[in-house]
């Protein structure tokens, strides 16, 4: 008898506001994914420097980023992985079409800096809340989305800073 592995199932680091702090923290808690989503406001292009030494970055613009590096980031992106779509973008409430309508299993987004994680009519939404600088009491987190056929579950990781 053969025995065959199972083939992972694709792991996906999200962060977001990082405002151009790279904090090693956030690197090991993204260490072992497949792909690293940032949703916006990078604050500098050494910031993704920094992710793709972990490993392959899609990155939005938030409202933050400004300059030249800046414009070769989209506003929105769509990611695909384990047979499930993501759209990405930095801030919800810029959102301008139906998720569920328009064939998305999931929205990612930053801007708040609250990590949330919630499902809406089949969705699952995702802010994995800020790894930059800390602002008012709000905690400092990234997260994990793990995507297949069968799951697509996240989970949201406080940095101990």
């Amino acid at each position: 008898m053969i025995a065959y592995a199972r083939p992972a199932m694709p792991r996906i680091g999200v962060i977001s506001d990082t405002h151009g702090l790279v904090r090693p923290e956030a690197l090991r808690a993204l260490a072992g994914a497949d792909l690293i989503v940032h949703a916006g406001d990078v604050g500098a292009p050494e910031v993704l420097d920094a992710l793709r030494a972990v490993a392959p970055v899609v990155a939005v613009r938030g409202n933050n980023d400004r300059g030249r590096w800046a414009t070769a980031l989209a506003e929105t992106e769509v990611v695909e992985r384990g047979g499930r779509a993501i759209y990405v973008l930095h801030d919800l409430h810029e959102l301008d079409l139906d998720p569920r309508a328009a064939g998305f299993d999931a929205v990612i987004t930053g801007h708040s800096h609250q990590p949330r994680i919630e499902r809406r009519d089949g969705v699952l939404y995702l802010n994995p809340g800020s790894a930059g600088p800390r602002r008012f009491r709000l905690p400092v987190s990234v997260a994990r989305l793990n995507v297949s056929a069968r799951v697509l579950g996240a989970k949201i990781l406080t940095l101990d800073v």
